[in-house]
């Protein structure tokens, strides 16, 4: 086996003693190895395999995950630059990403569930999802460095001039009737916050987008072969185990990263009605691909129902809304080498 990539790393166990470890790639004949070496006193070391396949791409993202569990441990490398990724995080981005680091530590979690009950009632009366008036994050945020004031709610990382115009004076009216030891602007959270203790949780923070990166590359793998085997969408379910709508965004994604889905399309829709077919299709043109309620009214009428749920029928207008987009985009690519 050829290696092509190596690193030493260290961190400190105990109050003084220092342990090191060797993270390590391997090429042989196609096949991709991943692995991990702990140094004993002896110098001996224990190898854990974290990766052998032929996927560079999964290799790299079990690579990224791994390692950041390490270094959450407190392992850092001896060459920098160990994520092989091209973006850093700029001065900015820090400064909000240790206001999140501070806020999962010394929220007011009263006022946090304060927050959290407006932003319920809120998405009711307005029909919307919660997430869309604010994140988890975001309430967060308020919640720990309560402003009390429109000038300190624009300092909150999230908050442009827009959200905080439509919901600030909610806010403000839950924030600023609570007391505060700190005041604004926000620079002494640099001073307040453990170095240590940051840099273990913003590797923390990619172990989790790693992870998830993983999690989708091996879902997008399995999806691809089942297609190409034949499989329907029930039969994709059981064996991702995930729900059939997480599963039909999966399958759009996979769209839109250039990779054909057609077979399945073509399998569910067998059974639809040619002319709901062009009735849908009418629909897309006509009312654009945003939105599928209105060309599900369209196409079945305002008074529709089924016994079986109407979840059915939304699954077959997005596997046509997948065609429907592919061809504007076919157009839109023909029209630009013109």
């Amino acid at each position: 086996m050829q290696i092509v990539f190596m690193n030493r790393l260290s961190r400190i166990s105990g109050l003084t003693e220092e342990v090191f470890a060797q993270l390590w790639i391997g090429e042989e004949e196609g096949v991709w190895r991943l692995g991990w070496r702990d140094f004993a006193e002896a110098g001996e070391g224990e190898d854990s395999l974290w990766y052998e396949g032929g996927s560079w791409n999964e290799m790299l993202c079990v690579y990224r995950h791994e390692l950041a569990v390490k270094m959450g441990e407190g392992y850092r490398p001896l060459i920098d630059g160990v994520f092989h990724e091209e973006e850093g995080l700029a001065g900015r981005n820090q400064e909000q990403l240790r206001l999140q680091y501070y806020s999962e530590q010394y929220a007011n979690e009263a006022v946090y569930e304060e927050l959290s009950a407006w932003r319920r009632g809120k998405a009711s009366s307005e029909r919307k999802a919660p997430y869309i008036l604010a994140s988890n994050r975001l309430l967060r945020l308020l919640s720990t460095f309560l402003p009390q004031s429109t000038e300190e709610l624009l300092q909150i990382p999230g908050i442009g001039e827009a959200k905080a115009a439509q919901y600030g004076p909610d806010w403000l009216a839950i924030t600023a009737a609570a007391p505060r030891e700190h005041d604004f602007p926000l620079k002494w959270v640099r001073e307040a916050t453990d170095e240590d203790a940051f840099s273990s949780w913003l590797y923390k923070q990619k172990e989790i987008k790693y992870k998830k990166q993983l999690e989708r590359l091996r879902l997008n793998r399995m999806l691809l072969q089942g297609i190409e085997g034949g499989l329907g969408l029930e039969q994709l379910k059981e064996q991702t185990g995930i729900g059939r709508r997480e599963l039909l965004e999966a399958v759009e994604e996979l769209e839109k990263d250039g990779y054909s889905v057609e077979k399945l399309i073509e399998l569910e829709l067998v059974t639809m009605e040619r002319e709901q077919q062009e009735a849908a299709w009418n629909a897309y043109a006509e009312l654009g691909d945003l939105f599928l309620k209105p060309v599900f009214h369209k196409v079945y009428g305002e008074n529709f129902s089924a016994s079986e749920g109407l979840d059915f029928y939304y699954e077959r207008l997005r596997l046509i809304r997948i065609r429907f987009r592919r061809e504007q985009a076919d157009k839109l690519g023909v029209a630009g080498n013109f």
